[in-house]
C-alpha cells in the first residue's frame, strides 16, 4: 500500500491502515503487504497532532505497478487539494494501481484529481455538504461508511480507516484473516460498508442529562421492560413529559429510540456470532424473530439472513443506500 500524506494529515488516517496491513502480515498474509509512505518532496511531514511522519519516498520516483494509493485526509486537505504538484503525481500514479482508496477529506483530494468524476463517493458526513457543491460531478453518499466504485474506494471519518483497510484484507485475503486482524487490534466488529455513519452507538451524547442517561440505561438493559411508562418511572418524570424530552433532544419517540437501539445491537450479534434470529431477539429484546425480521426490513432495507450474508461475504459490499431512519439535526446517518 501507497499511503500519499502531506501536511497537517490526519496521523490516525495513516497509522490505521498500516497498523491493519502489519497485523495481517504476521497473520500469514499471503503475499505480504509491503507499507510506504509518500509525499511530494520525498521529506518528513507534520500531522495535525504535530507528530512527524518520517521515511516518506518523493511521490515522483515512485514507477511500476502499485496494489493500492490510499489518500488520507485531515486540516491540511485543503492546501493539498490546491497542490498541483500532489495532484498531478495522484493523476500519474492513478492508472497504475488496481485499487484506490481515501480515508474522511482524502476523498476531496481525489475529487480534486478528478477522479471521482461520475462516481458514488462518500466522505466524513460533517463534510458532505461541501463536496457535493465544489464537486458537482461526484455523486456524495454520506449514509455508509465506506464504499466502492469500480476499483475507487472512499470512506467516512477517521476510524473507518479500520472499516475499509479489513474490508480490503478480507477482499485479498478472506473472512478469517479479517477477523483474526479485528480481534489482534482489539476492534468490537469489523463494521459493513452499510452501516450507517451516525447511529445509536456513534452519535453524539444528548444535551439533557435524563436523556442521555436513560440512553445508557437502554443499551445496558435491551431485553428488559423499556416502555415509555417504565422509562418515565426510572428518571421520575411523566410519560408525556419523557416524550417530549426525546422528540426535542433525538428527534424521536422513546419508544422509537428503544427500537433503533434494540435493531442496532440486533444487528451487531447477527454479523458477528452463529446465534440464531431467534436468540438474537431475545438478547434485545424482540418478542419473535418474525419481529426482528421486521425490524431489520424497516431500519435497513434487508432481513437478518442478508445481513449474515453479507458479513460472510469475502470483501466489501457495494449496493444503493440502506433506507435508515433520519434523526432530527443530523447530516447523512441514522
Amino acid at each position: 500500500m501507497l499511503i500519499v500524506a502531506y501536511e497537517n494529515a490526519q496521523i490516525l488516517d495513516v497509522a490505521s491502515p498500516s497498523a491493519s496491513l502489519e497485523t495481517a502480515n504476521n497473520h500469514g498474509a499471503g503475499p505480504r503487504y509491503t507499507i510506504e509512505l509518500a509525499t511530494v518532496s520525498g521529506t518528513h511531514v507534520r500531522s495535525s497532532s504535530g507528530i512527524g511522519l518520517t521515511g516518506a519516498r518523493r511521490l515522483a520516483s515512485v514507477t511500476g505497478r502499485i496494489d493500492t494509493m490510499l489518500i488520507v485526509g485531515g486540516p491540511g486537505t485543503e492546501a493539498a487539494m490546491a497542490d498541483a504538484a500532489l495532484l498531478t503525481q495522484v493523476r500519474r500514479l492513478a492508472p497504475r494501481c488496481r485499487r484506490i482508496a481515501s480515508v474522511c477529506t482524502g476523498a476531496f483530494v481525489l475529487a480534486a484529481a478528478g477522479l471521482l468524476d461520475g462516481r458514488r463517493a462518500t466522505t466524513h458526513w460533517g463534510y458532505g455538504e461541501l463536496m457535493a457543491s465544489a464537486f458537482p460531478d461526484v455523486t456524495v453518499d454520506l449514509a455508509p461508511l465506506y464504499l466502492r466504485d469500480g476499483n475507487v474506494y472512499t470512506s467516512a471519518g477517521v476510524t473507518s480507516a479500520l472499516d475499509l483497510t479489513l474490508a480490503l484484507i478480507e477482499d485479498d485475503h478472506g473472512p478469517t484473516l479479517a477477523r483474526a486482524v479485528a480481534r489482534e487490534l482489539v476492534a468490537y466488529l469489523h463494521r459493513p460498508a452499510d452501516q450507517a455513519q451516525i447511529s445509536t452507538f456513534l452519535a453524539p451524547p444528548p444535551g439533557d442529562r435524563v436523556v442521555r442517561d436513560l440512553l445508557g440505561y437502554i443499551n445496558a438493559h435491551l431485553d428488559e421492560d423499556l416502555s415509555p411508562s417504565a422509562l418515565a418511572a426510572r428518571a421520575g418524570i411523566s410519560s408525556r413529559h419523557l416524550t417530549r424530552l426525546f422528540t426535542s433532544q433525538l428527534g424521536v419517540t422513546p419508544a422509537r429510540a428503544v427500537r433503533e437501539a434494540r435493531t442496532e445491537a440486533a444487528a451487531h450479534l447477527v454479523r458477528g456470532s452463529e446465534l440464531s434470529l431467534a436468540a438474537v431477539a431475545r438478547r434485545c429484546g424482540f418478542q419473535s424473530a418474525e419481529t426482528l425480521r421486521q425490524a431489520f426490513l424497516s431500519h435497513y432495507g434487508l432481513t437478518g439472513d442478508r445481513i449474515r450474508r453479507i458479513a460472510d461475504m469475502p470483501g466489501p459490499v457495494h449496493h444503493e443506500p440502506l433506507q435508515t431512519s433520519r434523526r432530527k439535526g443530523r447530516t447523512g446517518g441514522d
